[in-house]
């Protein structure tokens, strides 16, 4: 048998080429397994944890959800009273001439998509600031609102059962305010087709409708002569406040009578110099004609009492 050879010794300068291909090899592997439990943590710490990036955008995202949800309830105010405003420009049409008027909801409905197609074509960032002005002007809007409601209930308070002789109540039953035709202010006069100044506010009701009492007092005058207000009842409420309701058809009350918030003093009617069935009231404060919109605040919820402000300003035509 052969004798078996012996291993020749490797070269000396092989060897640190070994050690080293050993120690690429152990840190590769060794880098291989840091990565991946980096890559680990995170997917897992990502999972129960936000980083700053990610909370600062939540927050951001939960503003712009409150904002958004303020401008919807805004925007469905807003369409309320554009539909008030439909129903009593239909009321009057239907009394005024005994038809249905033209509908003009298809045309704002078309309005609405183009606005709508212009907002989408805005960039983010201008939505975004867009919605915080609009946002900041309704939070200061409310706060001055809720300080004059404060104010407004203290001044209540202190009067006790005086209150009872301030009108503020709406003359007629109007539970959807629809019947409120014209405001206080200058308007054309439907006869002269001049401006003039309506001193009072126009309901436009059918003939025979109830007339209420908006305060406690005591009848002060009932004319039923020719004249350009027509049949009318002055209410003296004893506190420099009297209150007017004329173009009335009949009159359930007299003279001198006494009378509470609530009595049902006459029926409406079209006499005097009437474009049409209405009913023109008026209070009058220490013998100055008041804007009779800021008496209704009784009976009117303050979401109801805005929707009639709004329904005052967009400018109607007087019946008288």
């Amino acid at each position: 048998m052969g004798k078996k050879r012996k291993q020749e010794p490797l070269p000396s300068w092989v060897r640190p080429k070994q050690r080293f291909s050993r120690r690429l090899g152990r840190f590769f592997i060794h880098f291989l397994g840091w990565t991946g439990i980096a890559i680990l943590y995170y997917i897992v710490f990502s999972f129960f944890f936000d980083t700053p990036a990610e909370y600062a955008m939540k927050l951001s995202t939960q503003k712009l959800e409150q904002q958004y949800d303020i401008l919807s309830q805004r925007y469905d105010s807003l369409t309320a009273a554009l539909d008030n405003i439909v129903a009593r420009d239909r009321n009057v049409f239907q009394i005024l001439f005994e038809s249905e008027p033209y509908d003009f909801t298809s045309d704002d409905d078309k309005a609405r998509i183009n606005q709508y197609e212009a907002l989408l074509d805005k960039d983010l960032g201008k939505l975004s600031q867009q919605l915080a002005d609009k946002t900041q002007n309704l939070e200061k809007m409310m706060t001055a609102s809720v300080q004059s409601h404060e104010k407004m209930q203290a001044k209540l308070e202190t009067l006790g059962s005086d209150l009872d002789f301030i009108p503020s109540i709406q003359p007629i039953i109007n539970p959807d305010l629809t019947l409120l035709t014209a405001s206080y202010g200058m308007r054309i006069h439907p006869f002269y087709k001049t401006l003039s100044s309506h001193q009072g506010v126009d309901f436009t009701i059918p003939e025979g409708s109830r007339v209420f009492a908006t305060a406690d007092g005591t009848v002060k005058d009932v004319i039923t002569r020719k004249s350009s207000s027509g049949n009318t009842v002055i209410i003296d409420h004893g506190n420099g406040y009297e209150t007017h309701y004329n173009h009335l058809n009949k009159i359930n009350i007299r003279k001198q009578q006494k009378v509470r918030r609530g009595d049902i003093i006459a029926l409406s009617g079209n006499t005097g110099l009437s474009l049409a069935p209405h009913l023109h009231y008026e209070v009058r404060y220490k013998g100055m004609r008041m804007n009779p919109i800021y008496y209704f605040f009784m009976e009117l919820s303050p979401e109801q009492y805005q929707r009639m402000l709004r329904i005052a300003e967009s400018g109607m035509q007087s019946f008288d």
